[in-house]
């Protein structure tokens, strides 16, 4: 295959790829969030809330993986972006404690990082659904200052301003 008239090499299938991903359309159910196509299964906002509330009790009674699977429809039931982002931030800190419990600090303290972006981007629906994410941040934080202690500490207390 001859070189492309850039100077650069050609694609090694033929095929032209957009110069961004982000530039392209979602598939089919599926919603951009950041730089990928993540889940779109729609739900009305009481099962979002339903979901929601379920996870959080979930959380506060130290079982991880359960918050983390009745959260998902929450993050999956929304096109709001915001929403999207503090439901999965939620997701992501349970989730750490899913693999602190499971025998792997690393994947906690990876899956904190993961949730502190995503709940740094949760703006207006944090206060929306109630969620003290200034303290949650402030707490993950703290973990993620020593790593190689987050391990010791106890998961963080979602507190609620309210309840939607």
């Amino acid at each position: 295959m001859p070189p492309a008239p850039d100077g650069g090499a050609p694609p090694t299938n033929g095929a032209v790829t957009p110069a961004s991903s982000a530039a392209r359309a979602p598939r089919p159910g599926t919603i951009r969030q950041g730089d990928r196509d993540k889940a779109l299964r729609p739900l009305t906002l009481d099962r979002r809330r339903h979901a929601f509330e379920a996870g959080l009790a979930a959380y506060e009674r130290g079982d991880f993986f359960e918050a983390h699977e009745e959260l998902e429809p929450a993050w999956m039931g929304t096109d709001d972006l915001a929403e999207r982002a503090l439901h999965q931030g939620l997701i992501k800190v349970a989730a750490g404690y899913v693999h602190l419990v499971r025998g792997n600090p690393r994947g906690l303290v990876r899956n904190l990082e993961g949730a502190r972006v995503h709940l740094a981007a949760a703006g207006p629906a944090a206060a929306a659904w109630g969620v003290a994410v200034a303290a949650l941040l402030a707490a993950v934080d703290a973990r993620l200052a020593d790593p190689a202690r987050a391990a010791d500490q106890p998961a963080p207390a979602i507190r609620r301003t309210r309840v939607p």
